[in-house]
């Protein structure tokens, strides 16, 4: 049921579209700076998100000393205001000029499986570039549907919905997710969902960066339903303008053992340690202000 938009919503939203057109405004590259500087000066104000970030990264990386953890906190809080700009610009872009920003490497390989017709899951994680990412599959020929979840202000929940329809994309609601994803995945189609959220409840647990995150079990769920493959797919971003992106798909190699309980969690953990060994390579392009390991596991560790 469509949700009836609040005079709050309204101002939130004449703000948001009045900074998209200021921005388009500049050339890319400058509004791409501006993007870094914001995010920049969110680093240096928010400090409980400061703290959040250099929290999660002296858990992460625990051999690396303080200048260089903090070094990595500074230029991702550059990476999220510059990629805020990038996704507020490629809601101009049609999906010619997605096709022409991305190097895609392992598209064929995920297509091939693709072609079996028993769909594809395609999951990521908050890095890089996702919304790009997943516009990419679309505009290379594949047809793909999303999992998101849907944004507290309705009129920009209808807005991003519009910019991922017009660039190819089906979006499934995530409270629709365990019914559609089935459907979609049945109908070979390729799924792509963000996997890397806390969950509250209903999770596995599986090392993250070394310590127990709680894990949506619905990915390696559908894949052991399905039969589909999972493919991680990640987006990240090249230094330069006009801003292009290698997007990556391999495969997340795991073999059923027929015990259910058991291969969801060795599936979830499969795939969730593939994610973090691609964050290691470009730790600044994750968005480690997420309170990944907000959720403790029963024994309180």
């Amino acid at each position: 049921m469509p949700r009836k938009p609040q005079l709050r919503h309204w101002l939130e939203f004449a703000g948001y579209r009045l900074v998209v057109a200021a921005l388009r405004l500049f050339p890319e590259r400058i509004a791409l700076l501006l993007g870094e500087g914001l995010g920049w000066v969110a680093g240096v104000l928010f400090r409980v998100r400061w703290r959040t970030v250099m929290l999660h990264l002296d858990q992460a990386f625990p051999e690396r000393d303080r200048t260089w953890r903090r070094s990595v906190a500074r230029a991702s809080f550059r990476h999220v205001g510059r990629q805020a700009v990038a996704t507020f610009l490629l809601g101009r872009m049609g999906i010619e000029e997605v096709r022409e920003r991305t190097d895609v490497i392992g598209y064929e390989v995920m297509r091939e499986a693709w072609s079996a017709g028993r769909g594809v899951i395609v999951l990521t994680g908050h890095f890089g570039n996702w919304e790009m990412g997943g516009a990419s599959i679309a505009a290379h020929g594949t047809p793909c549907d999303v999992v998101a979840q849907r944004q507290r202000n309705p009129l920009f929940d209808d807005d991003l919905v519009e910019n991922r329809t017009r660039l190819g994309l089906h979006v499934i609601e995530r409270k629709d997710a365990p019914k559609e994803v089935l459907r979609s995945l049945r109908r070979g189609r390729v799924v792509g969902i963000v996997g890397d959220q806390n969950v509250r409840r209903a999770g596995v647990f599986v090392d993250f960066f070394g310590k127990p995150a709680a894990t949506a079990r619905g990915t390696a769920l559908f894949s052991l339903r399905t039969g589909a493959p999972i493919f991680l797919g990640m987006a990240r971003g090249l230094p330069g303008s006009p801003q292009r992106y290698r997007v990556t798909f391999e495969r997340v190699e795991f073999e059923p053992t027929g015990d259910m309980e058991a291969d969801l969690l060795g599936l979830t953990r499969a795939h969730t340690e593939l994610l973090e060994k691609r964050i290691r390579e470009a730790p600044e392009q994750y968005f480690w202000q997420h309170r990944r390991w907000k959720t403790l596991p029963p024994d309180g560790d």
